[in-house]
C-alpha cells in the first residue's frame, strides 16, 4: 500500500497536476453572425488556418467576445500562448462575465507557472458559471502548485460534486490527502482512480 502511494507521489512530483482543459472547446451558444458560424464549422473541421484568417479579416470593432475566444483557441492550438492570452483578454474586455474566456486565460497562466494569476481567473469563471467543474478542478491544480493542500482538496471535491467521472479528480485528491499525512484517505482515492482507469 505504501509503495503505491510513494509511486503516486513520485509520478506527481515529476509531472505536476494533470490540468483539465475541455478539449471539445465548444463555446457556449451565443448570438453569432454568419462569419462566426463559418469559423465555428472550420474550427470543428480542424481547418484552423482558414478560420483564423476569416476572423482576422473581420474588423476588430465587429468582433464579438466569441470571435476573440475562438481566435485565442486557435492561437493556443498553434502554441502561440502569449497571443492566445491577448485574445482571451480581448474577449473579457468585450464581455467581462464571459466565463470561458476567464477560464482559458487562467489555463494559460497555469501552464505558464503563474498559479496566483490563474486562480484569479478560475475564481471569476466559477463566479459566472457556478456549475463549471473544470474551473474548480484547475483551481485545485493551482492550489497544488502553491502547496495549499487544503484549498486544493476543497476545490477537487467541488469539481467532483459537479462531475465525478474524471479519474484525475480522484488522483489529485489522493495526492492532497498524502500531503496532509492522511494515508488511509489517500489510498482510498488512489484505489478509486485505479479502478476508473482500468475500465478505460
Amino acid at each position: 500500500m505504501k509503495k503505491t502511494i510513494l509511486t503516486m507521489l513520485l509520478a506527481l512530483s515529476m509531472s505536476g497536476c494533470a490540468y483539465a482543459y475541455p478539449w471539445d472547446k465548444k463555446p457556449e451558444p451565443v448570438q453569432t453572425d454568419s462569419v462566426t458560424e463559418q469559423v465555428k464549422v472550420l474550427y470543428a473541421q480542424n481547418n484552423i488556418d482558414k478560420a483564423l484568417e476569416m476572423l482576422q479579416n473581420k474588423p476588430e470593432s465587429d468582433r464579438s467576445a466569441l470571435d476573440w475566444l475562438l481566435m485565442g483557441n486557435i492561437l493556443q492550438d498553434k502554441d502561440k500562448i502569449n497571443e492566445a492570452a491577448y485574445m482571451f483578454n480581448q474577449a473579457i474586455n468585450k464581455d467581462p462575465k464571459y466565463y470561458q474566456a476567464h477560464y482559458n486565460l487562467g489555463y494559460i497562466y497555469l501552464i505558464q507557472e503563474k498559479p496566483n494569476m490563474a486562480l484569479d481567473e478560475f475564481k471569476k469563471a466559477v463566479k459566472y458559471k457556478p456549475d463549471f467543474s473544470y474551473g474548480y478542478y484547475n483551481m485545485g491544480c493551482a492550489y497544488l502548485k502553491l502547496k495549499d493542500w487544503r484549498n486544493a482538496r476543497y476545490n477537487f471535491f467541488r469539481a467532483m460534486d459537479i462531475k465525478n467521472s474524471d479519474p484525475n479528480i480522484y488522483y489529485n485528491l489522493a495526492y492532497c490527502f498524502k500531503m496532509l499525512n492522511k494515508e488511509k484517505q489517500a489510498q482510498t482515492y488512489l484505489d478509486i482512480y485505479n479502478k476508473m482507469t482500468e475500465r478505460q
